[in-house]
């Protein structure tokens, strides 16, 4: 299937593109910087650029079998008059736009899914919603009734619509966890005004499975509460995520502190909606993650618990480049890939795909121009961020034999050493990978204290990261029923 996706940078259009990918469907992105989406988008998306004019857009749309219509500009600051023009362009603009150009083809795709929230239901306090009910009041509410009614004029065109009532999606490297869990994890965290609001929620990777079934399963059809199954208040949420954390969360943020600083966008935070997936449920789709404890730890977890470190002090191997720049401490991951050697292995051989499975705070950026010849002694460059500070990284390949091993070492960039070997071995259908990497924080005695305060946890998280993104591309076995790779 061809899949045409709208707002592929964002954090659900990411892990869908990578998902998509596993199920062999070729995947079109339309955005707005094409050099910009190539940093954060594996090279198997074909990209579009929103400049390229109606032509090209039809063109596309002719030749996809579905289209997920996911962008939008964010809604989480204030409002301005000009703040909201931009919403409502980005949402029921586009969204018309692609079906007005629909309209004009002789092929046109078979499914729309259109995304949409649970700001459709407005401020409703404790009332049970399900997809029956009727719409709510206020800006937020306006504007996801003419973004579905935009979507549903497809329907005319013989288009199979869905459109998905998305509540609050978890995720570690994005939305709400992201935003909150810097101040939960210093104890800070806070219940939101009374507390007694009804948050609805689903986990990124159910809202992913979602969209997947939605595009070849004809019963996804009209509006769907894309919403886990237990409805849960702010208290319970503020709880269940400070006890993911491992924090006290013994604050509140009253609602009037809230409207001073969000003005009328801080109806996000403080209106209730107790929407449940009545639509999802008589489908049979199984949630993974059906309750907010379990949701929250894994996201609190984020792929971290396969992170080992340890220190380097008598296993480092006997090589020119960590003879010169002794190393302090070796990270080490195994994982186990549902695909064969020789998947893997092309994925891991193209440089260019190395954003796609970086968590996307990093600001990741290749400098080289592409597409990249892997050879030994290849030089590469990169542009980071880290911890805010943007730096320059340049690696060369140190060794390199596609399929079974290869070698990166940091030339210039934020350690006084870095020696990551990556190890590929076939276990039949499946693909055992490690990866090794011997290094040092620079600053002697200051950096141990730096690793210690940030650089592993930061490093946990970025491995975490890669391992939860490969998960998305090809499956991954979890270790507890999973061998270890021998090396």
């Amino acid at each position: 299937m061809k899949v045409f996706v709208t707002g592929i940078t964002g954090l659900v259009g990411r892990a869908l593109a990578l998902r998509l990918a596993r199920e062999g469907h070729e995947v079109v992105g339309w955005v707005r910087d094409v050099a910009a989406a190539r940093m954060v988008l594996s090279d198997e998306v074909t990209l579009l650029g929103t400049n390229e004019g109606d032509t090209a857009l039809g063109r596309a749309l002719s030749e996809a079998d579905a289209v997920v219509n996911l962008a939008g500009a964010p809604v989480a600051r204030r409002w301005s008059r000009g703040y909201r023009r931009a919403l409502v362009s980005s949402r029921v603009g586009l969204t018309t736009r692609l079906v007005d150009t629909m309209r004009s083809l002789d092929r046109r795709p078979a499914v729309l899914l259109s995304a949409s929230a649970v700001g459709y239901y407005g401020d409703r306090g404790d009332e049970r919603l399900d997809e029956d009910a009727s719409a709510g009041e206020g800006f937020l509410a306006r504007l996801c009734v003419d973004w579905e009614n935009a979507a549903r004029e497809a329907e005319a065109l013989g288009v199979r619509v869905a459109t998905l009532r998305i509540g609050i999606v978890l995720d570690s490297e994005g939305g709400a966890v992201a935003t909150m869990r810097p101040a939960f994890g210093l104890g800070l965290g806070a219940v939101l005004g009374s507390g007694r609001q009804y948050c609805p929620f689903i986990h990124l990777a159910d809202l992913v499975e979602l969209l997947v079934r939605g595009l070849s399963d004809s019963r996804y059809t009209g509006p769907i509460n894309a919403v886990a199954p237990q409805p849960i208040d702010n208290r319970t949420f503020t709880r269940e995520l400070a006890a993911a954390l491992s924090r006290p969360a013994w604050f509140r943020a009253p609602a009037f502190v809230l409207r001073l600083a969000m003005g009328k966008a801080a109806q996000i935070m403080l209106a209730s909606q107790r929407v449940v997936p009545r639509r999802l449920l008589e489908l049979g789709f199984p949630f993974a993650y059906p309750r907010v404890g379990p949701a929250l730890r894994d996201v609190a977890d984020a792929g971290r618990r396969t992170v080992q470190m340890r220190s380097a002090t008598e296993e480092a191997p006997s090589v020119a480049y960590l003879d010169a720049r002794r190393p302090r401490y070796v990270l080490e991951q195994h994982t186990t890939i549902e695909a064969p050697l020789s998947d893997v292995a092309e994925f891991f051989a193209r440089a260019e795909n190395l954003g796609a499975i970086t968590p996307p705070t990093l600001a990741f950026e290749i400098r080289t121009p592409t597409p990249i010849a892997m050879e030994r002694g290849r030089l590469i460059d990169y542009r980071i961020r880290l911890g805010g500070v943007p730096m320059r990284w340049q690696t060369r390949i140190e060794h390199w034999a596609p399929g079974e091993r290869f070698i990166d070492v940091q030339l210039r960039g934020p350690y006084r050493a870095w020696y990551h070997e990556h190890l590929f071995e076939a276990d039949g259908d499946r693909t055992l990978m490690v990866d090794r990497v011997y290094y040092a924080p620079p600053l002697g005695p200051l950096g141990r204290i730096a690793h210690w305060m940030f650089v592993g946890r930061t490093l946990r998280r970025v491995f975490g990261y890669r391992r939860i993104a490969i998960d998305r591309r090809f499956g991954v076995i979890e270790p507890s029923t999973s061998g270890s790779a021998t090396t």
